[in-house]
């Protein structure tokens, strides 16, 4: 099936907007952006927004087929060090 949006320029949206299409509130996008374990975004002019595509990739993540499927990534929750302390095995979180 072709993509509908093939052909169209780069679609952005803003904070609300974004976290809507995510399933996330707004606040929790926004600790994930500060976090460093959110998707990719942009700041045009000093507003952040977000490309489809990257929300699409960041989401797909997630993806798993089953509950003891490991998948290809993680989308880590948004906490302080939760990026830091994936990337460094053996290394106790806080709780």
């Amino acid at each position: 099936m072709p993509d509908p949006l093939s052909g169209l320029p780069p679609r952005f949206l803003r904070t609300p907007e974004a976290a809507r299409f995510v399933g996330l509130s707004g606040r929790t996008l926004e600790k994930h952006r500060t976090y460093g374990t959110g998707p990719k975004y942009r700041k045009i002019g000093g507003r952040v927004v977000y490309a489809l595509e990257d929300l699409k990739a960041w989401t797909d993540l997630a993806t798993k087929s089953s509950t003891s499927d490991p998948g290809v990534g993680t989308v880590h929750p948004a906490k302080r060090g939760a990026a830091q302390n994936a990337a460094r095995p053996g290394t106790p979180s806080r709780r």
